[in-house]
């Protein structure tokens, strides 16, 4: 027999891999075959959401307090501070759509007289303390009702209801108090502003023509008290 030399057997020359192939993963339990390899199928259709229904109109409450009857009244409780200014964006906005009407507004500024805090208070039911935060500003009352805040307001003036509630109400007036500048307060006159008097005999007392800004209504432009 000849024997080659130099060429390896064809066995040789295949070579082996180095390593086994991963064993095949163990078959579904049968309860799940039919339904791993059943046809898909089709999704059952998804409801569409109910719309949500669109908000009621804010109605104006009736608020029992002194001169509710008083015709189309216009009373409006704010603040001109700017400590806060959300509160004082809301107070400007708020009057703002109200004198847009060109109608007579009672406007009670509780940073020029505490004593509107008080008279608010007492309308609402809120309890003393000076919270002024609690209460939320602005306040808007018409014709003896109380109508609500800012949002309410931005609401009513959108939908065109809150035209409805100030008919009827007197036309405000041309121009600007020359007296206070439209600021509905004056200094008094009995201590200059000061809120303070002097006597001999008792020394500094504090005035009670005036409040504790040292100011009085304005006798030309402010309205009768509710």
């Amino acid at each position: 027999m000849h024997h080659l030399q130099g060429h390896p057997s064809p066995l040789r020359r295949a070579s082996l891999p180095s390593s086994l192939p991963p064993e095949p993963p163990h078959p579904p339990p049968s309860h799940l075959r039919r339904h791993l390899f059943s046809p898909s199928l089709p999704l059952r259709p998804q409801p569409e959401p109910e719309p949500e229904p669109e908000p009621e109109p804010v109605k104006a409450q009736p608020v029992p307090f002194p001169g509710a009857a008083d015709g189309n009244r216009i009373v409006v409780y704010f603040t001109s501070l700017r400590v806060v200014r959300s509160t004082f964006e809301d107070c400007k906005a708020v009057r703002s759509i109200l004198r847009g009407f060109c109608v007579r507004i009672d406007e009670r500024d509780l940073s020029m007289d505490s004593g509107f805090l008080a008279e608010l208070q007492g309308i609402l039911g809120h309890g003393g303390g000076g919270q002024r935060g609690k209460l939320g500003l602005p306040r808007v009352f018409i014709g003896g009702r109380y109508v609500g805040g800012a949002e309410e307001i931005r609401q009513l003036h959108e939908i065109g209801e809150l035209k409805k509630l100030v008919e009827g109400a007197p036309p405000a007036e041309p121009g600007v108090c020359g007296a206070c500048g439209g600021y509905r307060f004056v200094l008094c006159g009995e201590c200059d502003g000061s809120h303070k008097l002097y006597a001999e005999k008792t020394g500094f007392r504090s005035c009670t023509a005036c409040n504790e800004n040292g100011l009085v209504k304005c006798p030309s432009c402010t309205s009768a008290p509710l």
